[in-house]
């Protein structure tokens, strides 16, 4: 798996034991500079909600194989439903003169 700057990641108990809970994870870098063992790697990244917002900024350790790499759209939020504006009414210069007074 190609691990690149960006990458919306699903990350579950099968790349690490302290993800009973799974949670989504943009990828920010891999650091291929620390010496771990075989098949794991330390990440920085963001910890994700269900609509993709950020709540956490983390480093993991995790094993590759058992990274899922999403496609960015799953956790695209959903449509907001637009209402529609009715055109606004021309104002009359008479209408904000106000009520005419007797005289």
């Amino acid at each position: 798996m190609d691990l690149r700057a960006g990458a919306l990641l699903h990350v579950t108990s099968a790349a690490s034991v302290q993800f009973v809970k799974p949670i989504f994870f943009r990828l920010i870098r891999v650091h291929a500079d620390r010496i771990t063992y075989d098949g794991w790697t330390w990440l920085d990244g963001y910890q994700l909600d269900a609509t993709g917002d950020a709540v956490a900024r983390r480093s993991i350790f995790v094993q590759r194989a058992g990274l899922r790499l999403l496609n960015p759209s799953a956790l695209a939020p959903a449509p907001t439903k637009r209402t529609t504006r009715r055109p606004r009414r021309p104002v009359d210069n008479a209408d904000r003169a106000g009520p005419a007074r007797a005289g």
